[in-house]
């Protein structure tokens, strides 16, 4: 068994021939795909394909390019969202400063807000933050102090150091096909220490296609590209870490079931 911890089903790219692509997946191994939302006018068809595949769940959120336009979310909808049973996840949210499309204070009062959702129902957030480590480890730190929560850095590319910081908070680490790239050295040195218990794979399709498969369109069966990658850097084979990735899948993501 292999899960895609976070991919976009219905982004341009792969919604054209959903049900393609996820038996193109299916025959590589993947058994299971969270598909991340990452606006409010994405969860109802986010939602709607995790009702109608078995194999798919959801996560219902705003990623902090669309703060902006979300700035008076009401935790309620988050909560009321979540209820669903295909929806096992919050975000995906955080903190980008790299390309700040959106004001920082409320990226980080949105973010703020999807975590003490994530504290009150027991779902993890999935967390993105880049050029943002400082302020995403400093609220992360704030927030668990006010009670834990479980929470997932998807797509890793930050420093060892943030990613010692996180992995000391008990959060989970996601690594993505940017992994296998050939300037991703400092990436690979982490991905072979991250904790046996604390490791996910994903490919954040339909982006990041990882090596043999640059430069197309990313779908969800090349997570077995990275996983293969990822195997070799921690001297084990594909399947012992797709069986490991999977059961922390499990773990984390509670709610779901196959």
């Amino acid at each position: 068994m292999l899960i895609d911890s976070h991919c976009h089903l219905n982004y341009k790219g792969l919604i054209e021939e959903q049900g393609a692509v996820l038996e193109r997946a299916r025959a590589r191994g993947v058994r299971g795909f969270l598909n991340i939302s990452t606006k409010r006018g994405e969860w109802d068809a986010v939602v709607a394909t995790a009702r109608r595949e078995p194999d798919v769940w959801a996560s219902v959120g705003i990623h902090p390019h669309e703060a902006d336009r979300h700035a008076g979310l009401d935790a309620a909808l988050l909560r009321e969202a979540v209820q669903d049973p295909r929806v096992i996840a919050i975000g995906e949210t955080g903190l980008d400063y790299y390309y700040d499309k959106s004001d920082r204070k409320v990226q980080q009062d949105l973010f703020r807000v999807h975590i003490a959702v994530a504290r009150e129902t027991g779902l993890p957030v999935i967390i993105h933050t880049r050029d943002a480590e400082a302020d995403t480890a400093a609220i992360l730190t704030e927030e668990m102090a006010r009670g834990a929560f479980p929470a997932l850095i998807h797509c890793f590319t930050a420093s060892a150091e943030f990613g010692q910081q996180v992995l000391d908070l008990g959060l989970t680490i996601s690594i993505s096909g940017i992994v296998t790239f050939k300037n991703a050295k400092d990436l690979q040195s982490f991905a072979a220490q991250v904790p046996d218990d604390r490791l996910l794979v994903e490919t954040d399709a339909p982006f990041l296609a990882p090596i043999p498969h640059r430069g197309r369109v990313c779908e969800p069966a090349f997570v077995a590209d990275t996983c293969a990658y990822v195997a070799a850097l921690r001297g084990t084979d594909s399947a012992a870490l797709a069986a490991q990735t999977s059961a922390n899948f499990f773990r984390l993501f509670s709610k779901a079931a196959l």
